[in-house]
């Protein structure tokens, strides 16, 4: 059976990611297209650098021409924002990316986006698995890959990567960089980012120097995801090649990370609370903040000093994309490392951030720490702890109806001020620090996230969680 996580449909290459698998959600989506009756309109397909990748890619145009709809091919790996961006710029009805993003080596897997290169939504992705699994072999058919580009059922527009490119341009300060001229080692971790992200580099007149660009099925040998593990030799490199910045983004480009010039790992939480302090007070833009339950609430504090409110989500990037559309938020985005920011898509934007960013620390005349300091003085401290706890399958009905049914909460030794069950078990505390406990959507995973005024204090939160849960 084929399941559609958060993250889309990710598999084990030669397990359950092959080409029979693939077929059938190709011929999945063509299916959904005709009931929907959106077979008028191109589907953009674009595909990281992952093993089979391009080859999943042009398995899906063959089968997506062969139902009679036509296919807007990428001429190179692209990033999953490109993608999305295109659906969005368009006015297309939906969007594919090969890719299982920040998955290990051995993963791959599809996303399927629907109108204005959205995150496809719980009702769509259901019809969608309901349509893919019961396709059986005798419905799929496929037109050679040749024969549908001679047939122009397959293209390969010229203006898919311009008009991402020009657009992200076009929401920049590009002179507020261009007089800083920073200096930059950017890793791309092996992924599809590079292309865009270097040429917006090079059109803002930073001097940039590239690691980790090189096509690697195996990523090095380490995840392709930006965290402060896994970018170690950019932050040494940073400090010892004296760069003002290092910037990394996922392995389809839609996840950002941040080096410093000191070398500190600038994660996800301080990207996202920086970004929107600098577009609210420096930039002038009005309007609130979306994060998903497991982000940082230091985004709840700056939005309260602005008369603004921080509308908290589940996880899953449509739920943020979908409260940002509804309240015409500045940004919004999740501790795992996505962000979209107000105007230009509706998913993970870390081309676009990584730029804004850049444009940030030129505007500001500030290092990314120094920032964070001036932000910390004024709205107190907020460390993230995240433990990602392996069970056994009998485990995992045990803990829900502990938790969720049951509803038993652990005696943390402190007020609590909040408990919440919408998507997983989170409980607030009256300080604002909180403690979530959620089962992951892609991996056999029980996720634990915690925030305190200490990573100390964020880790007994997490600690106090392990011994009730009992793993």
């Amino acid at each position: 059976m084929i399941q559609f996580g958060t993250g889309g449909w990710r598999a084990i290459i030669g397990d359950d990611f092959i080409r029979e698998n693939i077929v059938k959600v190709a011929t999945g989506l063509a299916k959904l297209a005709g009931e929907e009756g959106k077979t008028d309109k191109p589907i953009p397909i674009g595909y990281d650098r992952r093993f089979l990748s391009d080859k999943a890619a042009k398995w899906v145009a063959e089968v997506l021409a062969a139902n009679g709809i036509k296919v807007w091919f990428m001429k190179r790996s692209a990033p999953t924002p490109l993608v999305m961006f295109t659906g969005k710029h368009n006015n297309l009805h939906y969007g594919v990316e090969i890719t299982a993003s920040h998955n290990p080596a051995e993963y791959n897997g599809i996303k399927i986006f629907i109108h204005d290169g959205r995150d496809a939504d719980v009702a769509t992705t259901a019809r969608l698995e309901a349509l893919i699994n019961a396709t059986g072999n005798d419905e799929i058919k496929a037109m050679p890959f040749d024969k549908a580009v001679t047939a122009g059922m397959i293209e390969f527009p010229d203006f898919l990567f311009n008009d991402f490119i020009d657009s992200i341009i076009s929401r920049l300060d590009i002179n507020a960089i261009r007089k800083k001229g920073p200096r930059i080692l950017f890793n791309p971790m092996h992924g599809s980012g590079t292309y865009p992200l270097m040429v917006l580099m090079y059109t803002a007149r930073c001097t940039v120097d590239l690691m980790n660009a090189n096509k690697d099925a195996f990523f090095g040998g380490s995840l392709p995801a930006p965290t402060a593990h896994t970018l170690s030799d950019l932050a040494r490199r940073v400090v010892e090649e004296k760069y003002d910045l290092g910037i990394a983004v996922d392995g389809d480009g839609d996840r950002l990370g941040i080096i410093d010039n000191d070398g500190t790992y600038i994660d996800a939480n301080q990207i996202l609370a920086m970004l929107y302090y600098y577009l609210h007070e420096y930039r002038g833009w009005k309007g609130p903040v979306v994060r998903n339950l497991a982000t940082t609430h230091m985004l709840d504090m700056i939005a309260k000093d602005f008369g603004e409110e921080c509308f908290e989500v589940p996880v899953g990037f449509k739920w943020i994309s979908a409260k940002l559309d509804e309240s015409d938020a500045v940004l919004g985005g999740e501790s795992s490392g996505g962000l979209t920011v107000r105007g230009h898509i509706y998913g993970k934007d870390s081309v676009y951030a990584a730029m804004l960013f850049v444009e940030m620390i030129s505007a500001i005349g500030k290092s990314p720490s120094e920032f964070w300091q001036e932000l910390t003085e004024k709205y107190g401290s907020f460390e993230m702890v995240e433990a990602n706890l392996r069970f056994l399958p009998e485990d995992k009905a045990r803990i829900n109806n502990l938790l969720m049914v049951e509803k038993k909460v652990p005696d943390f030794g402190k007020e609590i001020a909040k408990l919440s069950y919408e998507d997983g078990f989170k409980v607030t505390f009256a300080d604002n620090s909180f403690v979530i406990c959620r089962f992951s959507g892609t991996e056999p995973l029980l996720r634990v996230f915690a925030e305190g005024a200490t990573a100390d204090a964020a880790r007994a939160l997490i600690t106090t969680m392990k011994d009730f849960i009992g793993i």
